[in-house]
């Protein structure tokens, strides 16, 4: 499988997941994307031994988009300063088939995760322990003859945050069964999209915008005009 590479230095390695790739080796025993992208660099730089890369963050399996790696634990060590501390800014595309009852807003919720279920529950006040405070914004980007298109920004780095957050005001995302959509995609992905990406490169202390087009298929292909 050929990988599309967004970024390549030699710190970081910025990668465009499809729908369906686990980022990080979990009970399943699937191959991980970062066992692909070991892979690709041994073999492009001809190198002996283990390679290193540093998992920075992770999105969720179904969701596709930008996965950004370390390449050195010097900027793994930076990178995870850098989401501890909120100074990297990330959007995402979502799809949904109702729009939200304003065109734009901030969306806070208290969400408390459930490990059985692996899947969070969205509360309009604290709940206790446990319970982590929630904050997205979100704008109506586009409309298609049936989807909407919204575009978010997390300022909160919670467990499945933006599906249980937009299915909390009434937008499942479309295909996520999971957080409420009627039916699922039929390669079980759901039309989430880590669009863009921007921070200071913790190395070179230069700025870095990384965007990424979205899967095809016919929904996404809808909006393909925005890219």
């Amino acid at each position: 499988m050929a990988l599309s590479v967004l970024f390549e230095d030699n710190h970081l390695i910025v990668i465009n997941k499809r729908a369906g790739d686990l980022v990080q080796g979990d009970k399943t025993g699937d191959k991980p994307l970062s066992d692909m992208v070991k892979d690709y660099i041994k073999v492009k730089y001809n190198k002996p031994g283990e390679v290193y890369l540093g998992v920075a963050h992770r999105i969720d399996r179904p969701t596709s988009g930008i996965v950004v790696f370390a390449r050195t634990s010097k900027a793994l060590t930076r990178l995870n300063k850098m989401f501890q501390d909120k100074e990297i800014q990330k959007t995402y595309w979502a799809v949904v088939r109702d729009a939200p009852g304003n065109e734009s807003g901030e969306l806070t919720h208290w969400l408390k995760r459930n490990t059985q279920q692996n899947k969070s529950y969205a509360h309009n006040k604290s709940i206790g322990s446990g319970s982590k405070e929630s904050t997205l914004t979100y704008k109506l980007k586009a409309k298609s003859d049936n989807f909407f298109l919204l575009e978010v920004n997390p300022k909160t780095g919670r467990h499945h945050q933006i599906r249980t957050q937009l299915s909390f005001i009434g937008c499942p995302i479309k295909g996520d069964l999971k957080y409420g959509a009627k039916r699922s995609n039929p390669d079980g992905s759901i039309h989430l999209h880590a669009r863009a990406i921007e921070f200071i490169h913790p190395v070179k202390k230069e700025p870095v915008t990384i965007v990424a087009p979205p899967p095809k298929d016919p929904v996404w292909d809808s909006f393909a005009k925005l890219d």
